[in-house]
């Protein structure tokens, strides 16, 4: 009975991993994709882009400074849509997460505790950096 009880708790482990990685996957693919389809793949991205298309297009100073209040705010837009989801990807997070500490001994509940705290600093910093 142990073994199948230990069995199930990798099978929920793996599960959990996979999803996750899925998850991620796919919205670091969603997010990057946005970013090349809008031309930006850096930080200097949007000014870049700004600049070909004052050049290419022949902007004068007006249209640049009206096409650049409108890429910003656009991206303010973007910033408030992605704040306002992002709170739905937490609780299917916290759900997985109590289920799956709840299958652990006390030992393996320290170690997942700290890969979990390790996984939301992780976040937090990569999700500073897009803002």
């Amino acid at each position: 009975m142990q073994g199948h009880t230990t069995l199930k708790v990798w099978l929920v482990l793996v599960v959990v991993f996979v999803l996750g990685s899925f998850t991620g996957a796919f919205t670091i693919g969603a997010v990057t994709g946005f970013y090349h389809a809008m031309g930006r793949s850096d930080r200097n991205a949007p000014h870049d882009r700004i600049e070909k298309m004052r050049r290419d297009l022949n902007l004068t100073e007006d249209q640049t400074k009206s096409v650049n209040a409108i890429l910003d705010e656009t991206r303010n837009e973007y910033r408030s849509l992605r704040a306002e989801l992002r709170p739905r990807f937490e609780e299917p997070r916290q759900k997985a997460r109590t289920k799956i500490r709840a299958l652990l001994t006390p030992e393996q509940q320290q170690k997942f505790d700290a890969m979990v705290a390790q996984q939301d600093a992780q976040r937090e910093g990569d999700q500073k950096k897009q803002r």
